[in-house]
């Protein structure tokens, strides 16, 4: 495996995160959402100005790993969304392109996102996947995350909330 480097995404960062975005839904949602909701999701020039707004926010921390220079991994998290206790930070998301799927890259952005948590005074982290994922399910659990009772209805799909200890 070559060595992914991680560091915090930056405002130049934008176009990068928004070809990771875009390229990892296409590939991993594509068997459940309706075509037309993962089409309007994906419009590379919308992505990249929400990250363009998101990258402005202090509170919300963004990764990006690179492999041989180039972007490979995201991941962005920070405090619940959920009104859960102030001590619980929420991933909002992590992806990866298909290409390097199951080579460690994604276990090793989380490992770095969970220790961000940890020494940001975080005692347990939650994520919402979409429960049709059974890919994403299976390497949340194989993290030591576990579904909690909640549920929602995400474009007419449903995800289950996970939740680790940290």
């Amino acid at each position: 495996m070559e060595t992914m480097i991680i560091r915090k995404a930056g405002p130049d960062d934008a176009a990068a995160l928004a070809r990771v975005q875009t390229a990892s839904w296409r590939d991993a949602f594509a068997d459940f959402l309706p075509s037309e909701i993962l089409e309007a999701h994906t419009d590379f020039v919308q992505v990249e100005a929400m990250y363009r707004r998101v990258l402005q926010h202090p509170a919300v921390f963004i990764l990006l790993g690179s492999v041989g220079g180039t972007p490979h991994c995201i991941a962005a998290w920070s405090v619940n969304r959920d009104g859960l206790a102030e001590d619980v930070a929420e991933l909002f998301c992590i992806h990866s392109l298909s290409s390097r799927w199951r080579c460690g890259y994604g276990s090793a952005m989380m490992q770095r996102v969970l220790s961000e948590m940890r020494c940001a005074a975080f005692h347990r982290a939650v994520l919402w996947v979409f429960a049709e994922n059974r890919r994403a399910r299976a390497f949340y659990e194989a993290l030591g995350f576990s579904p909690d009772s909640a549920v929602r209805n995400v474009f007419g799909t449903p995800e289950l909330r996970y939740q680790k200890k940290l």
